[in-house]
């Protein structure tokens, strides 16, 4: 192995690097909950304030606007100053949402705690991560970031079944509190483990910037293009994503198989996409973030057609299933594009800046196929809705592959 090969002690590739990884998808299945939960008492929600399914899916609109606002502004502060100060604020935030919204007595002041604090906070959990994490590895940087954003979705297998129990006993508000409770005493303290700067910032062993190695690929457009038609891509294909991971217990519900087979369909969906996520990150290693995402937005649009005949329960399971395995590499593809095509100095901005598209098309998309429900009194016309943006992501991510460039070939 020569020297250039050899990992540094405690920097890129190195076993630290590992130990980071595995803290990282630990603090994202936690702080992941702030995503998932509002999905999940969605229908309790709705039935305690009087409210029709639109004016319900308001606080996971408002979650999605707080996550996404929350990734592109931590990022910014992740590139400047490290991720434990942001996580370890971020987290406090979180946790404290979940108690306040525990005693929420409106469905406005529900769902301002949802954006403001609990999607603020759980924002830090993912794209900051992602883009820390990012610093950490070269040869195997798209399976560590696909396994570190795996953890959102560790969350969303794990949280539904945990607070659908809760819930059997203590209602959605108690539910909160149990939440809230976990979010503030875990977080925080293993966000301080995270301390190490990242080796782009120092020499081995001296605090001096170290000469950033060029981008892995290259495109024939500008990066703000580039950085544009990412947008696109990630509002489009979340905008579809959404329809099945937002409305699929409340589409259990009324198909009239109730709550807790949603939500187990759910837990289903998001184990489908943890081993897409991993699956997605070894493929990105091997041929790259951009075809890698079209394999995945293609895979979605197919799986997305399947829910339209199929509406036995039996069949609902499997489908949900065939559809986390389809979709679930998506949005950890799009932050591995942006690390192969961009600096590292900006990955935390720039990463934050389309996650915070992806979570956009999800608050719309969330918003919207409620809305056309209320609208048709079914969910048909929604998962129609949904390929139709499924075909703009495609179109957008076949125009950035026909422009990228030939790989530079890797060094001995």
């Amino acid at each position: 192995m020569s020297t250039a090969d050899t990992p540094t002690p405690g920097g890129v590739d190195s076993a630290y690097a590992w130990l980071r990884l595995g803290l990282s998808m630990f603090l994202a299945t936690i702080g992941g909950v702030g995503m998932w939960s509002v999905i999940v008492v969605l229908p309790s929600v709705e039935a305690e304030f009087g409210v029709d399914r639109a004016e319900a899916s308001l606080p996971y609109t408002a979650t999605m606007i707080g996550f996404a606002l929350g990734n592109l502004l931590i990022g910014r502060f992740v590139d400047r100053y490290g991720v434990t100060a942001p996580l370890a604020i971020a987290s406090a935030a979180l946790g404290s949402g979940f108690l306040l919204a525990s005693q929420a007595q409106s469905l406005l002041v529900f769902a301002i705690l949802q954006g403001v604090l609990i999607g603020f906070g759980s924002a830090a959990t993912f794209g900051p991560l992602l883009a820390d994490v990012s610093h950490w590895f070269a040869k195997r940087r798209g399976l560590a970031m696909a396994a570190t954003a795996s953890g959102n979705y560790f969350a969303g297998a794990i949280w539904p079944l945990v607070l659908q129990a809760v819930m059997q006993d203590h209602g959605w508000r108690g539910a909160y509190l149990f939440v809230g409770t976990v979010c503030l005493c875990v977080l925080i303290p293993v966000a301080f483990l995270l301390r190490r700067p990242p080796p782009h910032m120092m020499t081995r062993g001296q605090a001096q910037p170290v000469r950033e190695p060029p981008p892995a690929r290259q495109i024939a457009m500008s990066p703000r293009v580039l950085q544009g038609l990412l947008v696109i891509a990630g509002l489009g294909c979340c905008v579809a994503m959404s329809m099945p991971q937002v409305h699929i217990v409340a589409y259990c519900v009324d198909l009239g198989y109730g709550v807790a087979r949603g939500a187990e369909m759910l837990s289903l969906m998001l184990a489908g996409g943890i081993a897409s996520r991993l699956i997605s990150g070894v493929l990105a290693d091997r041929i790259g973030g951009v075809p890698t995402l079209l394999i995945g937005a293609v895979l979605q649009c197919l799986a997305l057609l399947l829910y339209i005949p199929y509406d036995g329960l039996a069949s609902l399971y499997l489908v949900s299933l065939i559809f986390g395995l389809s979709q679930g590499g998506i949005v950890s593809s799009y932050a591995i594009v942006v690390r192969e095509y961009m600096p590292a100095r900006e990955a935390g901005q720039r990463v934050g800046l389309v996650i915070t598209a992806t979570i956009v098309g999800m608050a719309l998309g969330g918003w919207m196929s409620g809305w056309i429900y209320d609208l048709t009194a079914s969910y048909q016309a929604a998962f129609l809705n949904g390929i139709a943006w499924n075909m703009l992501n495609i179109a957008v991510i076949c125009l950035v592959l026909w422009r990228t460039r030939t790989p530079r070939p890797a060094l001995a």
